[in-house]
C-alpha cells in the first residue's frame, strides 16, 4: 500500500518536506535569539537611562581623546553640559520621521570652555524648511546655554552586500548629511569634536517650539514572539498534515487499483456453475 513512497520522486519530496520543516525551526529559534538580543538592549538602555544626569566630561573624561569603544560604552548615558552653539556649523540630518511626519535633524556643534565640541542633535523639523535655508525659525539660543541630553554613539553608512545606504561625499562642506557621522560632520568643523554626540532632552535657557526633541527610544519586543511561533506552528502542522497527505493519496490509489482490477476482470459464465447436460 506504501510501496510507491520509496520512489525517487516521492523520496525527494520526503527530504523537501524535512529540510522545510527544519528551515521553520531553525527561524523560530532565531527569531527566539533576536528576542534575548532586544531584551538584553532594552535593559542596557533602560538601566542606563535611569541614571542621574552627569556632566559630559565625567562619562568621557578623555574630550577628544575618547574611543568609539568608550562612547559604545556610554550610549544613552544622561549628561548636561554648557557651551555655545555654532550656528554656522549647523548641518540638517536628512530621512527622519517625527510621528510619522517626514524632516531633518537638526544637528548644531556646541563649543566647551576647553575649545572642544560636541554634536547636539536638537530634534526634528518638517521637510518644509528647505535645506538651504532660512533656517531663522529653529535657530540655536545666542550666548552660554546648557544641554541635558542622552549620549550617542555616531551613525555609520550600513550596506549588507545587496542594497547600501546612501553615501555623503567626502569632500566640500555639506549643509544635509544622510546620516548623523559626528565624524563627517568634524571634517568641516573648526573645533576638535568628541566622536559621540547628544540626543537632546532639554536645555537651559529653552528652545522654540522647533526643533522638536527626539523621543526616548521604544522599548517593546516587538514582534519576534509572535514570529517564532508562527515559525513553529508551521512547522507543526506540515508535519501533523504532511504523513495524512500521503495516507490519503496511498488509500486513493488502492481504491483505484481496486477499480481498475474489477474492470478488467471477465465475470464469471452463469451457466458454468451447472453441468451441461447430453
Amino acid at each position: 500500500m506504501y510501496r510507491f513512497l520509496l520512489k525517487p520522486r516521492w523520496i525527494l519530496s520526503h527530504l523537501f518536506v524535512l529540510v522545510a520543516v527544519g528551515t521553520m525551526i531553525n527561524l523560530g529559534f532565531w527569531q527566539l535569539n533576536r528576542l534575548d538580543e532586544r531584551k538584553a538592549a532594552n535593559a542596557v538602555v533602560t538601566n542606563a537611562m535611569k541614571q542621574q544626569p552627569q556632566p559630559l566630561a565625567t562619562v568621557l573624561p578623555e574630550g577628544t581623546a575618547t574611543t568609539t569603544e568608550q562612547v559604545k560604552a556610554a550610549d544613552y548615558q544622561p549628561v548636561y553640559v554648557t557651551g555655545t552653539y555654532r550656528a554656522d556649523e549647523q548641518v540638517l540630518v536628512t530621512n527622519r520621521t517625527n510621528n510619522g511626519s517626514p524632516g531633518y535633524w537638526v544637528v548644531t556643534p556646541l563649543v566647551l570652555a576647553d575649545g572642544t565640541a560636541v554634536a547636539i542633535n536638537r530634534g526634528w523639523v518638517p521637510y518644509s524648511y528647505l535645506e538651504e535655508g532660512p533656517w531663522d525659525d529653529f535657530a540655536p539660543p545666542p550666548g552660554t546655554v546648557t544641554v541635558q541630553g542622552l549620549v550617542r554613539q555616531s551613525q555609520v553608512r550600513e550596506t549588507n552586500g545587496l542594497v547600501s545606504s546612501p553615501k555623503d561625499s567626502d569632500v566640500g562642506t555639506l549643509r544635509v548629511l544622510a546620516r548623523l557621522d559626528v565624524g563627517r560632520l568634524a571634517q568641516q568643523t573648526s573645533e576638535r569634536m568628541i566622536p559621540g554626540y547628544i540626543s537632546l532632552r532639554v536645555q537651559d535657557p529653552v528652545q522654540n517650539d522647533l526643533p522638536v526633541p527626539v523621543p526616548l527610544p521604544e522599548l517593546s519586543q516587538g514582534t519576534h514572539l509572535g514570529y517564532a511561533l508562527q515559525w513553529f506552528a508551521f512547522s507543526l502542522s506540515t508535519i501533523i498534515v504532511y504523513p495524512l497527505l500521503l495516507r490519503r493519496y496511498a488509500k486513493r490509489k488502492q481504491m483505484d487499483g481496486d477499480d481498475a482490477e474489477i474492470l478488467d476482470g471477465e465475470p464469471a459464465s452463469p451457466e458454468s456453475d451447472f453441468p451441461v447436460s447430453s
